[in-house]
């Protein structure tokens, strides 16, 4: 793209030219960038005709444990089976599900493994102001009372007899968690429900909570897993609280470009079908074992059996620790409504809208895939032993 600039050094003197010159370029480059930004937000990528292969890009979490049936369908390689002849499926790690929905949203990735938050926030991308990228919930991945919402303690901290006196004891602390995370949404129900108001409440990411539970700067923080269980082996704190305590949810979804919904409805329900395969795998207990190993081996500085116990294990005997809803159940859209309403609240309004638009959220197609099998919702549930 070329453009002319006027001669603006013909009759005014060397001061006004620049200044001349400077405004002028800076009124250039700011209608560039609207050029090119709507240019990326309504360029449509190209999928194909239903039936020919298909080439796609997808963003998962293996360091969020209730998105890891991304991580299995890596490992096993369920999509190959299902999708197209010719067809290729590059997975690319996201560290957060921000990361992956910017990804979407610049159409770079296609299909998106993410916790409850990024999964909403993405369904508003859609608006002109929020990068016009259409993206849309077709799945949930799971949902759980112990994935995100898990709050430590020091180790020093009293021994409690349940968790809800541990959030009590936070009153007057120092406590933290990423604000805007699922644990963000968690800590503040917990704080209200217990009625406690904490001396500072902090926005720290995970690497910062490590570093100050280490240094005693912090009382209690609220992460998800597999860093809970991590830290909690490393002996840099202690587990006091979880969603269990509080009737709180999270969950983690699937989420997917409307240019490849609306172009390959073919290649959609193919993908949910390595998506099912994939939830029943980790559903069955027998498979724990290789679920860890292909954790391990898409993660960096998590052993093996540190990420099989942040799945598979829980203080809490019996417990559910991942439902495989896989449809969108009435679990998981009381969930997306509760969540939705929380980012709306915040001051920076990650969700546009109180609730997300009737069409950010299309179950149909998970719906078909699971009454072609035969099969209900969940379509399976990890226990704790």
């Amino acid at each position: 793209m070329m453009y002319f600039l006027p001669n603006l050094f013909e009759t005014i003197d060397r001061e006004d030219r620049m200044k001349n010159f400077i405004n002028y370029a800076l009124k250039v480059t700011a209608a560039t960038a609207v050029i090119a930004g709507a240019t990326a937000a309504n360029a449509a990528v190209d999928f194909g005709k239903p039936g020919e292969k298909v080439d796609l890009v997808i963003g998962y979490q293996p360091y969020y444990t209730e998105s890891w049936t991304g991580v299995v369908n890596n490992g096993k390689g369920f999509w190959k089976k299902h999708l197209p002849a010719g067809s290729t499926a590059e997975f690319q790690v996201g560290l957060q599900g921000s990361v992956i929905v910017n990804a979407m949203a610049g159409e770079k990735q296609h299909i998106g493994y993410m916790g409850d938050m990024p999964a909403i926030a993405s369904t508003f991308k859609y608006l002109p102001e929020r990068g016009g990228t259409d993206i849309r919930i077709v799945a949930a991945l799971g949902t759980s009372k112990q994935q995100c919402n898990i709050f430590l303690v020091r180790n020093d901290a009293p021994q409690f007899a349940n968790g809800v006196d541990a959030v009590k004891w936070m009153d007057g602390k120092v406590t933290s968690a990423p604000h805007g995370a699922c644990t963000d949404r968690f800590a503040q129900l917990a704080f209200k429900s217990a009625g406690v108001k904490p001396a500072k409440y902090l926005n720290q990411n995970i690497e910062v909570i490590t570093t100050n539970f280490r240094a005693g700067k912090l009382d209690a923080a609220a992460i998800w897993e597999p860093t809970a269980t991590k830290m909690v082996k490393s002996g840099i704190a202690r587990r006091a609280a979880s969603g269990e305590d509080f009737g709180a949810q999270d969950g983690a979804f699937m989420v997917m470009l409307n240019d490849l919904i609306s172009q390959r409805p073919d290649v959609v329900e193919a993908w949910l079908e390595a998506e099912l395969d994939a939830q029943e795998f980790v559903a069955n207990p027998a498979n724990a074992d290789a679920v860890a190993a292909m954790a391990e081996a898409q993660t960096e500085q998590i052993d093996r059996a540190t990420l099989k116990a942040s799945l598979y294990d829980s203080p809490i005997a019996g417990s559910t620790k991942l439902q495989l809803d896989f449809v969108i159940s009435d679990d998981a859209k009381s969930l997306l409504r509760d969540a939705t309403a929380f980012l709306y609240s915040l001051k920076k309004k990650p969700a546009a809208a109180p609730q997300i638009r009737p069409e950010g959220v299309m179950p149909e197609f998970a719906e078909r895939v699971l009454a072609r099998r035969g099969l209900k919702t969940p379509v399976g549930r990890v226990v704790a032993p």
